[in-house]
């Protein structure tokens, strides 16, 4: 019998493999670190395009009073606060970092939107909801912090209704050559030094920029709806890779 140590189940954290059940935690304290300037954080990571890719987001949700949303890693708020501006149903945000969805609180207050928001702390691999409870899915810029992706996966397919849609939006990988320079330059150089100034908060730049070159690229994380069960599978790319909408049906 051998005396060394098993090694414990590793996950991803940017560049660094970590324990699996560590990973969370150390996910949690990025966006706790980084909520009160979540919003700025996405401008410095996208040079504020990724407002328009939201916008995209939402507009493909296609939003109807007769219709609910499940936002999950919902941050903030703005994908299920669109979906609300736009006409939606009932939204319901899930997070894991109460923090975040304190601010999210904050702005449905503030935009007279909190009637049909609520709000929910939770695991999105481990969904607290009955089975076929809502009609849309969507998560924005939160899968690639998850332990277990494919557990994400599974449970938005079992939470959405027969006819209902699932939707990624998620940094991705870059498919126009003359972008890359300019990308990583900006993503390993600007980006943690501009978190150092403008967050106090190197590390949790830097880590960011990681995630998104360790997630599975566009054909690799549609090929993962569809081994969730998800039926005509598409991907949209934005800004040439640089981000992606993949989505799914539950039929």
């Amino acid at each position: 019998m051998s005396d060394n140590p098993v090694p414990a189940e590793t996950a991803d954290f940017g560049y660094r493999r970590v324990p699996r059940a560590a990973k969370r935690g150390m996910v949690r304290a990025v966006f706790d670190s980084v909520a009160p300037r979540y919003d700025l954080m996405n401008d410095l990571m996208s040079l504020g395009i990724h407002r328009a890719w939201k916008s995209m987001l939402v507009t493909a949700l296609d939003p109807s009073p007769r219709r609910t949303l499940l936002d999950l890693a919902a941050g903030t708020g703005d994908i299920g606060l669109g979906w609300r501006e736009q006409g939606g149903g009932p939204v319901l945000l899930s997070d894991v970092n109460a923090s975040m969805l304190e601010v999210a609180r904050d702005r449905a207050l503030s935009r007279g939107l909190i009637g049909d928001t609520s709000l929910l702390v939770a695991d999105a691999e481990r969904l607290p909801l009955p089975d076929r409870a809502v009609d849309r899915v969507s998560i924005a810029f939160g899968l690639r912090n998850c332990t277990d992706k494919a557990a994400v996966l599974a449970e938005a397919r079992r939470v959405l209704r027969p006819g209902g849609r699932f939707f990624c939006l998620e940094f991705s990988h870059v498919r126009v050559a003359v972008l890359q320079p300019l990308y990583d330059a900006w993503s390993f150089r600007v980006l943690p030094r501009l978190g150092r100034c403008v967050a106090r908060d190197e590390a949790s730049y830097r880590y960011l920029a990681e995630s998104i070159r360790t997630f599975p690229d566009q054909d690799a994380l549609a090929g993962m709806l569809g081994d969730a069960g998800f039926a005509r599978v598409t991907v949209r790319n934005l800004s040439g890779g640089i981000a992606a909408i993949h989505s799914g049906w539950r039929l």
